[in-house]
Order: structure tokens, then C-alpha cells, then sequence
């Protein structure tokens, strides 16, 4: 419940600085990475014809759907940022913002992302960005405080941006789509584990159930981390042999694909925070070196 104290500072907020409080609400780091991932896809499935009117209205679609689904996210967790000490200044813990006020721009959000999508792209990219929504929020989130499955869950919608790009320039999802799907899937297994090791004091104490906290001593957590990374090597290449991408991306695939996997191996054998930093770091170098290079290697064929 909002006291006097948290109404007045909420209603006495300049508006420049609700503005920024409710941006804050959509992550918008998140959001940048989702419609880098898609605006590639989308390029990727255009096969040389661009439209970039439609690209721009597909960025536009995804920008308030998952600004309005990460809204939501916080809104679920408000208890939960509330504990935790990376989350607590966030703008519902800190009673920057109202529970209601920020429940209501979520919904509006999302809702008119998923609307706009569904007008000016194509039904499949709108039904896509709502399934994600839909596994994101009803799914993943709750399912974060039952099982330490709900890191593959929430892999599932966390992969999806390149199929939801593909699907807006092509209007179908082909195999191509599902490799960029399964690259970007495995990659966040070790991502997810090494801020699992990162924070895993915080996810404790707030009732996070996933393997770092579940496992105290990293070993499996290493392991599967490792496992994951194997996977992601061949996986990795496969754009080069469906015609994706040339010789140049087969090479640079293996090689980040090496480099992340022997960070991996560091955290397994190390099992520090320190080590899961270092993976966490090449994890984010990663994805735009991946993307990247695939684009180049594209427009060069």
C-alpha cells in the first residue's frame, strides 16, 4: 500500500522525471536488443529487398509490446525487486510509481503493440509478439518462484524476436527462422546461469528458485553451462549451410562460439563470481558479434 508520504513524492514528480521513471519501467536495454535481433531477422528474410516501411512499423509494434510486457513483468515482481538489492530502486519498489498507474500502462502498451502489429505488419507477427507476451508474463514469471525450469521457459519467448522479425518481412516462418531461434535459445542458458551466480544471494532471499541458488556450489551450474556451449557450436554454423550466411560467418561463428564455451570451462573449474562475470561479459559481446557478422557476410553475397 502507497502512504501519504509515497503519494506526494509520486504526485509531485516533475513531469520530466515520470517520464523517466515510467521509461524506466520498460527496460528499455531489453528493448534495444529485441529490436536489434528482429530488425536483422528481418533483413536476413528480405533476400535483398528491403522494405524498410514495413520494417519500421514492425520496430514500432515490438517497441510497445514488450516495453508494455516488461512494464507488466515489474508490476508482477514488485515484491520481489523490493527485496532484492539490485532491484529495489527500481521505480515500484522505490513507490516512484503506482501499482495501478503502472499496471494500466503496461496493459495500454502491450495492447497496443500487439494491435499495431496485427494492423500495419501481419496477423503472424502480431500473434507471435502476443504468444511471447502471453509465455513471458502468465508462465515464466510466476514459474520463477516454483521450479529452475523457468530458465528454459523463459528462453523460449527470449528467443523469439528473430522468428517475429523474420515472420514481419516474410509473412512465414521458415527453418531459417528456427535456427536463429535455437542460436539465440541456447546462448542464454549460460547467460542466464552466470547472473544466476552473480546474484545468487539476491534470488535467495527473494524466493528466486533457479540452479545457482538450488545448488549452492555451482558445480552443476558450470556443467550445464559448459553443455549448452558445446550445442552452440554446431548450432551456430548452421546459417552458413542453409545459405544464411558465407564461409566468413561459419569462421567467426566457430571461433566466438569457442571463446564463450572456454569461458564456460573457466567458471566450471573456478565456480567464483568473478569467473561468472567474465562469462556474463563475453555472453553480451556474443549476440551483436554474431548478428553483425552474419549481416556483413549476407550483404556481401
Amino acid at each position: 500500500m502507497i502512504t501519504s508520504t509515497e503519494s506526494f513524492r509520486i504526485e509531485h514528480a516533475s513531469p520530466l522525471q515520470q517520464a523517466a521513471n515510467y521509461a524506466a519501467l520498460t527496460k528499455p536495454r531489453i528493448i534495444l536488443m529485441v529490436l536489434v535481433v528482429a530488425a536483422a531477422a528481418f533483413y536476413l528474410a528480405s533476400a535483398g529487398r528491403l522494405d524498410l516501411l514495413t520494417l519500421t512499423h514492425a520496430l514500432i509494434g515490438l517497441a510497445l509490446a514488450n516495453a508494455g510486457a516488461l512494464s507488466l513483468n515489474q508490476v508482477a515482481e514488485e515484491d520481489i525487486d523490493g527485496i532484492m538489492e539490485r532491484t529495489r530502486t527500481r521505480p515500484l519498489p522505490a513507490r516512484r510509481v503506482g501499482h495501478k498507474n503502472a499496471l494500466i500502462f503496461g496493459v495500454t502498451l502491450m495492447g497496443l503493440g500487439i494491435i499495431y502489429l496485427l494492423l500495419f505488419v501481419n496477423p503472424l507477427t502480431g500473434l507471435l509478439t502476443a504468444f511471447a507476451g502471453v509465455l513471458y508474463l502468465l508462465i515464466y514469471t510466476p514459474m520463477k518462484r516454483i521450479s529452475s525450469w523457468n530458465s528454459i521457459v523463459g528462453a523460449v519467448p527470449g528467443a523469439l524476436p528473430p522468428v517475429i522479425g523474420w515472420a514481419a518481412a516474410a509473412d512465414t516462418i521458415s527453418a531459417e527462422a528456427w535456427i536463429l531461434f535455437s542460436i539465440l535459445f541456447i546462448w542464454q542458458i549460460p547467460h542466464a546461469l552466470a547472473i544466476g551466480i552473480l546474484y545468487r544471494e539476491d534470488f535467495e532471499a527473494a524466493g528466486i528458485r533457479i540452479l545457482p541458488v538450488e545448488e549452492p556450489d555451482g558445480r552443476k551450474s558450470g556443467l550445464h553451462a559448459v553443455n549448452f556451449c558445446l550445442a552452440l557450436l554446431p548450432v551456430g554454423m548452421m546459417p552458413t549451410l542453409t545459405g544464411m550466411a558465407g564461409p566468413a560467418y561459419f569462421l567467426v561463428s566457430f571461433l566466438l562460439g569457442l571463446i564463450y564455451l572456454a569461458y564456460a570451462i573457466r567458471m566450471a573449474k573456478e565456480r567464483t563470481v568473478p569467473a561468472a562475470r567474465r562469462l556474463f561479459v563475453v555472453s553480451l559481446i556474443y549476440v551483436p558479434l554474431w548478428l553483425l557478422v552474419m549481416v556483413i557476410d549476407r550483404a556481401g553475397n
